[in-house]
């Protein structure tokens, strides 16, 4: 599907300063490139319309895989998997979220080597907030005890 929106046409005379050159930036262009083609366009005698349009594109869906770092059971037959991270970016975060939104009932938890890191610089959100916002437990450079006595009681079939 594609669809286009018009929008108002920026000419170039409009955004041409008199004078010295103006930067391509100051005329509107986000290139240099893109300033000598407008320039070009306009000698040939045409209107220069630039970036007036607006394209609606989907990307294919496909199929990708994880690989959980550790399955540790739960009792009752069930497990949780156990994710570490020091550096966790915003790809990792996106496939954990799409993990646990595209697979009903899985448990994933996170285990990082600093859970007050950043999302990133001069982010106000820590890697622990961003966990209790998405609902996603974690723990902070090791798994918590309860977490192992949990695994212990799913290995020893406990009910």
């Amino acid at each position: 599907m594609v669809l286009l929106t018009l929008t108002t046409i920026m000419t170039f005379d409009a955004v041409r300063m008199s004078g010295a050159r103006s930067t391509a930036y100051r005329l509107g262009f986000r290139s240099g490139l893109e300033e000598k083609v407008a320039d070009q366009i306009k000698k040939a005698g045409l209107q220069v319309t630039y970036e007036t349009d607006t394209v609606i594109y989907r990307i294919p869906a496909r199929d990708h895989k994880y690989t959980p770092d550790f399955k540790l059971q739960k009792p009752g037959g069930g497990f949780f998997y156990c994710e570490t991270k020091g550096l966790w970016t915003v790809q990792d975060r996106a496939k954990i979220l799409l993990c646990i939104e595209q697979n009903p009932g899985i448990d994933i938890r996170m285990v990082f080597s600093n859970q007050n890191s950043r999302l990133y610089k001069g982010s106000p959100t820590t890697y622990a907030m961003y966990c209790e916002k998405n609902g996603i437990k974690y723990a902070h450079r090791w798994i918590p005890d309860d977490w192992l006595e949990e695994a212990r009681q799913g290995e020893q079939g406990v009910a």
